[in-house]
């Protein structure tokens, strides 16, 4: 007879900044999404709080990181809108994220959470979250 174990492996995540990178929260995706993670590099194993998210114009409920390359934001690719702020730490196995919507983000926290800065262009694409420092 073979053992079944209920309950999920636990990890520990490095959420040194989630406290401080959300400075307000007043609206987020309600539920949040499971995000699409194919296209993460496979050595990474966390998207930290801060991390810029991005969703499919033709399908709201396809959101994805956006791709930091070299310490910086790609660009958004074709097809694709800024979406929010990830909220707090998950792992790259279970991403299902809480998304902020309108609120206030600590941008250096985020910086140095994520590896790379908020752009100007990331900023005018999310007009009700304020980039504090």
């Amino acid at each position: 007879m073979s053992e079944t174990t209920l309950s999920k492996k636990s990890i520990e995540i490095d959420s040194g900044y989630d406290g401080i990178v959300v400075v307000r929260a007043l609206a987020d995706i309600p539920g949040g999404r499971t995000l699409d993670v194919s296209g993460v590099d496979s050595d990474t194993t966390v998207l930290h709080a801060g991390h810029v998210l991005i969703q499919s114009d033709t399908d709201a409920n396809e959101v994805l990181p956006l791709t930091v390359t070299d310490g910086a934001y790609e660009s958004l690719p074709d097809g694709y809108s800024y979406c929010g702020i990830l909220k707090n730490s998950i792992t790259v196995a279970d991403p299902r994220a809480a998304i902020l919507t309108i609120g206030q983000v600590n941008a250096a926290a985020a910086a140095t959470a994520v590896g790379a800065a908020i752009t100007d262009e990331i900023k005018t694409a999310l007009p009700q979250i304020q980039f504090i420092n």
